[in-house]
């Protein structure tokens, strides 16, 4: 008897057990999602799925991503030194490849059943895993394991993870919810007055805007404003790997329906901003935004829609929210906690790869910011 692995190109070519072992699990390994990826994914990624088994049982799955930044602009033309780092990341790497889900934070890569496997032999199974893509799939200059809990770290110690060097860029933002908070207002109130104030004053500042739950009808009705406001904030960040594609938020709608929120906010019946959530079980995970810069100025939209964020959990009754790797400083004023994560990179070159270290960090510098305690402790 012996553990065994499969490669999958296609959603349709999954094991009909697929959902019930991996899927219902975390719903960003779902055949649901993942068909969302192949119709509607970033145009510079291709998507791979790998299904692990212990004689012919289904025991766990994994997502690779292969991404080509050949033609894709990865550093923005607006910040300081873009054109340069963007000639130099091609120069270093063409293309990656990544196990797990280049497009969320956290770890979304691979689900095992643990009664049947321990984590020693997941990890031994996925280096497996990686070294057959890239023997008969495609070999790639990059190779990275994505956004690992640091108490996994002692799980990669072994002679094939010696090569990669181990990076943290920065930290995953999870806000977990108080059993205590029943309504809205007992999350507010376990602030200090200095937060509270904050917030409320943030909520004055909408008077006139209208909020509500937008249905696939609205969505489809809205899919241009909601691209142009999406780029809004896409391109203004320092540092993208992809870009969605112009039907994503249709196509994750029609896909996982109740799973995925869209709320939009409306001012004189125009669109100016909307926030999207993926619910994952008890998680409710932040997915992607946009607004209008101006008005998110004058409004403070983006911190209203934090807060809106975290009432739509408080009244789910999820127990956390996972905000993902940016704006740090103003999640940590709404409670939102940093979880260290880290991964693994290895370039296939190994004259490269003895650089790896000062490569990294030249191309992805650590940004300082200040965490905020809003609680009175």
């Amino acid at each position: 008897m012996s553990y065994n692995l499969k490669i999958y190109n296609s959603v349709s070519d999954l094991p009909s057990q697929w959902n019930s072992v991996i899927g219902n699990r975390n719903i960003m390994l779902s055949k649901e999602y993942f068909n969302i990826l192949e119709s509607s994914g970033p145009a510079n990624m291709d998507c791979y799925y790998a299904g692990f088994f212990y004689n012919d049982d289904l025991i766990g799955g994994a997502l690779f991503q292969y991404l080509n930044f050949q033609n894709h602009v990865t550093f923005q033309k607006n910040e300081v030194w873009g054109n340069i780092r963007n000639f130099f990341a091609r120069k270093f790497s063409k293309d990656v490849m990544i196990l797990g889900n280049n497009m969320l934070t956290g770890q979304n890569g691979f689900y095992f059943d643990a009664a049947k496997i321990t984590f020693e032999q997941v990890v031994s199974l996925l280096d497996r895993a990686v070294q057959k893509m890239q023997k008969d799939i495609r070999k790639t200059s990059l190779i990275i394991y994505k956004d690992y809990q640091f108490n996994f770290v002692n799980y990669f110690q072994s002679k094939n993870h010696q090569p990669y060097f181990r990076f943290s860029v920065q930290p995953n933002m999870i806000l977990k919810i108080n059993e205590s908070w029943t309504v809205y207002e007992d999350y507010l109130n376990d602030f200090s007055k200095k937060y509270r104030t904050r917030a409320r004053s943030a909520r004055k500042k909408f008077e006139n805007i209208e909020k509500h739950e937008m249905n696939l009808g609205e969505i489809q009705k809205h899919q241009d404003e909601m691209n142009i406001l999406y780029q809004n904030v896409a391109e203004n960040a320092p540092f993208n790997t992809f870009f969605l594609a112009e039907h994503h938020f249709e196509c994750m709608k029609k896909n996982i329906n109740k799973n995925f929120k869209v709320f939009g906010y409306f001012l004189n019946q125009k669109l100016i901003g909307f926030y999207t959530l993926i619910l994952n079980n008890q998680d409710i995970d932040t997915y992607f935004l946009g607004y209008d810069k101006e008005i998110q100025k004058e409004r403070q939209l983006y911190l209203n829609m934090l807060l809106d964020m975290v009432e739509f959990a408080i009244s789910n009754k999820s127990k956390r929210i996972i905000f993902g790797r940016t704006a740090l400083e103003i999640k940590s004023t709404i409670g939102a906690e940093p979880i260290e994560i880290f991964g693994l990179i290895k370039h296939n070159n190994s004259l490269v790869n003895l650089f790896m270290k000062r490569i990294f960090i030249g191309l992805n510098p650590k940004k300082e910011w200040i965490q905020r305690k809003p609680f009175v402790e």
